[in-house]
């Protein structure tokens, strides 16, 4: 199994996971409640630069030489500049922007979304790519990571937990509820190194 960067062309595999792991979120972020056009639209911003559904925040894993699942994370500090895009993109077609909200706060480093296609489920997967998504968090020096959680999803909550995220409170996107999870980063100091 190889973990790596997305590229523009990983688009038709990692956009139907991605739907998958938000759900009607999708539909915010698109403005459009038909899966056909929500996918469309999700394609075409996971292959632009500079917005939250990029290839450019994106990890994949590869294996059989198929795209077996992502991880979607960046730092809280650039959701806004990330969300404007999709914010414009809205207005402009006179669709509500009130549900995208900035899910992380400006000092986490958020897991957005990960997913694994159910061919390769029960092999570690996820497991791998939130240990990559951690690694990379330490590489770049941001101790405080946070993903969410649906409420009525307590398998991943479950494991989140054994993974050692805290629960840190709640958001509510688009009237559905999600635990926020926390996990701290031991803080490396420069003589550490």
């Amino acid at each position: 199994m190889i973990i790596r960067k997305a590229r523009p062309e990983d688009a038709s595999a990692v956009i139907p996971l991605i739907y998958d792991a938000i759900g009607d979120i999708a539909y915010v972020l698109t403005g459009t409640e038909q899966i056909d056009q929500a996918m469309k639209v999700m394609e075409q911003l996971f292959r632009s630069p500079g917005n939250r559904l990029s290839y450019e925040n994106v990890m994949v894993t590869e294996q059989e030489g198929q795209v077996a699942g992502f991880a979607l994370s960046y730092h809280g500090k650039d959701i806004d500049q990330l969300d404007a895009p999709i914010i414009e993109r809205l207005q402009q077609l006179g669709q509500p922007t009130d549900d995208v909200i900035p899910e992380a706060h400006p000092d986490e480093y958020y897991l957005d979304s990960i997913a694994v296609h159910p061919s390769f489920q029960g092999q570690g997967i996820g497991s791998q790519l939130i240990a990559s998504f951690e690694q990379l968090a330490a590489e770049q020096e941001y101790p405080r990571l946070l993903l969410i959680v649906d409420v009525d999803n307590s398998k991943a909550r479950a494991l989140y937990e054994r993974l050692g995220y805290a629960e840190d409170g709640m958001i509510h996107i688009r009237g559905h509820a999600y635990h926020r999870m926390i996990k701290q980063l031991p803080i490396i100091s420069p003589s550490n190194k």
